[in-house]
């Protein structure tokens, strides 16, 4: 008797504990400025949409050049991620020789290693190079620490992809650029599916390095700009649900686009390897 409540008690309390900060956000972006800190839980009677408004119409234009930052960011890091990270994750997979172990250890170490830790060091280098409040510095930062978690999904899936398909290609006089991009790649979109959500949810929420690396007054993404509109005496704390709410639309987006791929990413190169 106590096992049969106590599953469907625990799954409903969590399913609540994560509701509570999605009701939150949902109810207050469409409230009124002024009852948000009075009733920050009550329903949204009678709902607005000027919070959304004022955040679209800022004079200074915020929320869209948060969003254009964050969109350039986000696609050309995972575009250069993903081509990066295939063609190495190829090649360590089909390679028998050992210092290829070796690099793909070095590769798997890099993700145990937060990016605060390295945050510094990278600031030198950006700024001995003047690509310190850049965005092509912070794109040249996310390809330089997330390829290995790229080549960790995409190797792990070519294994379980046949080898006498590139074998058959190559005796048909196809060229290993041609092998890859037209036999091995093509076969890669559920790797590729979950590598690109992944990598673009990391890239679009990250905070703290875009703040460091673009610096407070050069540029700013849609998570710092979140953290711009808020004063240090006031907040319009509308402007801020708003915000927050539009800051994760086009990532919602992005994820039920490519969700059909997504699990198959993962589990792909579970089988094999």
């Amino acid at each position: 008797m106590t096992r049969s409540w106590l599953r469907p008690s625990v799954a409903l309390l969590v399913s609540a504990v994560f509701f509570v900060p999605l009701y939150l956000v949902l109810a207050n972006v469409v409230k009124r400025g002024d009852l948000i800190a009075k009733e920050p839980a009550s329903l949204p009677l009678p709902p607005t949409l000027a919070n959304i408004h004022a955040v679209l119409t800022r004079p200074d234009g915020l929320f869209w050049v948060s969003l254009t930052n964050s969109i350039v960011v986000t696609v050309l890091s995972i575009l250069v991620l993903t081509v990066l990270s295939a063609m190495l994750g190829h090649y360590l997979a089909r390679s028998g020789k050992r210092w290829t172990k070796v690099l793909t250890l070095v590769l798997l170490a890099g993700l145990m290693i937060p990016p605060q830790v390295i945050l510094i060091p990278i600031t030198d280098v950006l700024r001995v190079t003047h690509l310190m409040a850049t965005l092509q510095g912070l794109i040249l930062f996310n390809v330089g620490y997330y390829v290995p978690f790229g080549v960790f999904v995409f190797s792990g899936f070519i294994r379980s992809v046949p080898v006498e398909l590139e074998e058959a290609a190559r005796l048909d006089g196809a060229s290993r650029m041609q092998v890859f991009w037209r036999v091995v790649f093509p076969l890669l979109r559920p790797a590729t599916a979950s590598v690109l959500i992944f990598l673009g949810v990391w890239i679009w929420n990250d905070f703290i390095d875009p703040l460091i690396i673009l610096g407070p007054s050069q540029g700013t993404t849609i998570t710092t700009g979140i953290y711009r509109s808020i004063g240090q005496y006031q907040a319009d704390l509308g402007s801020v649900f708003a915000l927050m709410f539009l800051a994760t639309l086009p990532v919602l987006i992005f994820y039920l686009a490519l969700q059909k791929q997504f699990v198959k990413g993962l589990t792909g190169g579970a089988t094999k390897g």
